[in-house]
């Protein structure tokens, strides 16, 4: 019997071609989209999942607040890990990570240039064996516990060592001058990690990781649950450790009784964050790399659930529109003595056989756009051929949309009395073209929030890109590590400013993009150090061009200048610095201090303090999603870049000088650069690449309901032959024929418009909220529900008019000559 349905099934594929191949490809696109959004988010959630005890293993968090200052970060003070470990027996293990950016390594038993590794830390031997870090060579526990040791990735392992020759009790030397000695050879970490790092050095080396300093935040800590333990006894313990621990310190330099309740409306709190929370749940200060977003995953789900409905609704839609070219069929079957079950069963296997043969073809395209794909994510995915589940997911979801999808068109078939179809007597009935109407709507509803979203996504990067940031990112390109000219560093700046296109150089870690170094610091009016007075302020060392080069403008007193030798405690604040102190309207010769060095054990704690000269105009140094918080530039040595201003719009000639210089003057340091303006937009990536996913996928939305709609509206001009040959018998014009035919469609059309626009507009505010500084929905959202409502009708009215255009082309005598 199943044969017979199989074989029916194939027959009655091939009979209606035309239908049978919107039906497949409409929904192999949306199976191929599914796949490729579902793996997508499968990725997201995998995060640091691999670890073997992930679920015992957390992060610990700070939450700091007083006065006006508020601070939540991803980093803890140096002797935290230690005390946790000693004190707590709900901690079987404690081991910090201390970031250390980029390193510049090379093997000195070869005449070979330095590599630039990326990612590179400090790190307690402990951490591998919290996270379980699978060793190749070497071991860690001694190792690591050893000064000018590090431990390295395969990866690094690969570049500076030739093939087959072990690294472990070799040498590495950092930046042509520190010696390093490697310990061990561990495993890439895998991309859906929230670190990646690739050399670890050992955390003993690092002069601050023995500091007793509870103040200071730069170490992310991780710790290792007993088994059994519970994380919320642990956590409910922090506020006698803060007490202990940080309270004294709180007293000594703040003057604050934390005992006493004297931190009027401020706290200091400790927490625990799950590792396996972090990419996802995570978006605190300092974190390792910047993390995903829950929301997105959330909305991407949505989508791909939504275009596979799209699909699935074509084919009940074609499915029980054709049902007139099915009745007689139905009529001859019950006659000859099919029951209902019979019948139901036939039409489930037709549609099952068309899901499964449309599910092949998704595979297929999911293969081919599967680069497209990681291009638009910023991912590297694969599909898991290999792997069982995968093709088992595959057959069962093809089972169950193929059930789902053809069981009303079934049901409803079967229905029909097998005496009125052989009469020709069908009716059609209004229940079955309300729900048709119905299904349209969902589709066209579904497909106008998608366009929706991609205008706004992009309307907010366009506000971003045109807002007045406060500084001039154009034009800059950026020399990156410069500080491994070491003693060239003056000659090369030299060199490079008098080039005849260059206006401007200034050499600084700290620049107004992500990625680039960031202090912070409390200062307070001297003499006033109290909760209320102290700001937690950004201060940034720079040199005596930083705000010419970067195009800030001075908005009262004036910039540094080397003509003046106080200006080595010199002082200039941003406007919301200004306005923090209380000093907006009359802020010059006011004086600022702050602590230096490690005051650790000191009666008098070493405090500097600095003379305002001068204040900036606000810039944005973060994303726009943050409010600008206060900062102050101060001269000193940091020499992470070195950024330069042309005068012409061809920077080409000036990076080729700028490389050759380099190369004249540190021949064995590798010469990196990139722009100002492209590290500013990569601030937006992810909001950038949200865009592109979502135009993507709204087309192809928009692709797969007009598909349905196409021969929707080429069957019901089929079953209105007779009635258009009588019309234009009687005098109708073609447009007045294209207007009756296309006039139902388009109205569905507008109520999808009236349905979708609000739900759009009001999941885009909310989507708005997560930006400090952000466009004016109220304002831009009329002329986007216009362009939005245009574009859509007139893409339903081009897909329906096409057929209906044909239809009044068709010779009446042909039409009404039949019967």
């Amino acid at each position: 019997m199943f044969r017979n349905y199989f074989y029916t099934a194939l027959r009655n594929l091939f009979k209606q071609p035309f239908y049978s191949l919107i039906n497949i490809l409409g929904l192999a696109i949306g199976v191929a989209c599914c796949i490729l959004i579902l793996r997508f988010v499968q990725h997201e959630l995998s995060y640091d999942r691999s670890y073997p005890e992930a679920d015992r293993i957390y992060r610990l968090t700070s939450d700091i607040a007083f006065g006006e200052n508020a601070f939540q970060g991803a980093v803890m003070p140096a002797p935290l890990a230690g005390v946790l470990k000693a004190e707590y027996p709900e901690v079987e293990l404690a081991g910090r990570f201390r970031d250390d950016g980029s390193s510049l390594v090379r093997n000195p038993a070869f005449e070979k240039p330095n590599i630039e590794v990326k990612r590179t830390a400090f790190a307690d031997p402990e951490v591998f064996d919290i996270f379980g870090l699978p060793l190749v060579a070497g071991e860690v526990r001694q190792g690591l516990a050893q000064p000018s040791t590090v431990a390295i990735s395969r990866r690094v392992k690969e570049l500076l060592f030739p093939a087959g020759q072990e690294a472990v009790g070799e040498m590495l030397l950092l930046y042509d001058e520190y010696e390093y000695k490697v310990v061990a050879v561990y495993e890439d970490l895998p991309d859906n990690s929230h670190f990646r790092f690739e050399m670890l050095f050992s955390m003993i080396t690092k002069e601050e990781s023995h500091s007793t300093m509870w103040l200071s935040h730069n170490f992310h800590t991780y710790i290792l649950l007993a088994k059994g333990a519970d994380p919320d006894a642990l956590a409910a313990k922090f506020p006698d450790l803060v007490e202990r621990n940080v309270g004294p310190q709180v007293k000594q330099f703040l003057g604050i009784d934390m005992k006493e309740g004297d931190l009027t409306g401020g706290h200091v709190m400790y927490g625990l964050q799950k590792v396996t929370d972090i990419h996802l749940h995570s978006n605190l200060l300092a974190e390792i790399e910047p993390g995903g977003d829950i929301n997105y995953v959330y909305i991407f789900g949505a989508v791909a659930l939504f275009i596979l409905l799209i699909a699935a609704i074509n084919f009940m839609n074609l499915s029980t529109a054709r049902s007139a070219k099915r009745a007689r069929e139905v009529g001859v079957r019950k006659v000859l003595g099919s029951v209902r079950g019979q019948i139901v069963a036939q039409f489930l296997v037709e549609s099952v056989v068309i899901t499964l043969i449309a599910f092949v073809l998704a595979v297929l395209l999911s293969d081919l756009f599967l680069p497209l794909f990681n291009n638009l994510s910023g991912k590297e995915l694969d599909l898991p051929y290999s792997k069982m589940a995968f093709w088992g997911l595959l057959l069962l979801g093809g089972l169950i949309i193929g059930l789902l999808a053809g069981v009303y068109p079934a049901f409803f078939l079967s229905a029909f009395q097998p005496v009125a179809v052989l009469k020709g007597r069908l009716s059609r009935g209004a229940s079955s073209s309300r729900l048709r109407s119905a299904l349209v709507v969902f589709q066209f509803t579904t497909s106008v929030v998608l366009i929706v979203s991609t205008f706004v996504v992009y309307q907010q990067l366009q506000f971003v890109q045109d807002k007045k940031i406060g500084f001039n990112k154009e034009q800059v390109l950026l020399v990156e590590n410069a500080y491994s000219l070491d003693n060239n560093l003056a000659a090369y700046k030299t060199a490079v400013k008098g080039f005849p296109e260059v206006e401007n150089v200034t050499v600084s870690g700290f620049l107004p993009v992500s990625g680039t170094y960031r202090s912070n610091s409390a200062f307070w009016p001297e003499g006033n150090r109290t909760e209320d007075a102290t700001v937690i302020m950004q201060n940034w060392y720079v040199d005596h061009d930083f705000v010419q080069t970067m195009g800030m403008e001075i908005v009262k007193g004036r910039d540094f200048s080397r003509d003046m030798s106080t200006d080595s405690l010199g002082l200039i604040l941003n406007e919301t610095a200004a306005r923090r102190y209380g000093i907006a309207e009359d802020p010059l010769g006011a004086r600022i201090s702050t602590f230096t060095g490690d005051p650790t054990g000191s009666e008098e704690p070493p405090v500097a303090t600095y003379t305002v000269i001068g204040v900036v105009k606000d810039f944005h140094f973060e994303s726009l999603r943050d409010n600008i918080e206060p900062l102050g530039l101060l001269i000193g040595n940091s020499s992470g870049y070195m950024a330069i201003r042309v005068g012409s719009e061809d920077i080409a000639p000036v990076l080729e000088k700028a490389k050759v210089t380099w190369t004249e003057l540190a021949p064995n340091q590798p010469f990196s650069y990139s722009f100002l303006d492209e590290r500013f937009a990569r601030m937006y990536e992810s909001e950038q690449r949200v865009g592109q996913i979502f135009t993507a996928f709204a087309v192809l939305a928009i692709f797969v309901a007009c598909l349905g709609l196409f021969a929707l509206a080429t069957y019901m001009a089929e079953q209105r032959t007779k009635e258009i040959g009588i019309r234009k018998v009687l005098g109708a014009s073609v447009w007045q024929i294209v207007s009756l035919l296309s006039k139902d469609f388009m109205l569905l059309v507008g109520l999808s418009l009236v349905l979708a626009l609000p739900l759009s507009f009001y999941l885009m505010s909310r989507w708005l909220e997560d930006f400090a500084y952000r466009m004016d929905l109220m304002e831009s959202g009329p002329l986007i529900a216009l362009s939005v409502g245009l574009l859509a009708l007139l893409i339903g009215f081009a897909t329906v008019s096409t057929q209906s255009w044909r239809a009044a082309h068709l010779d009446p005598v042909n039409s009404l000559k039949e019967e």
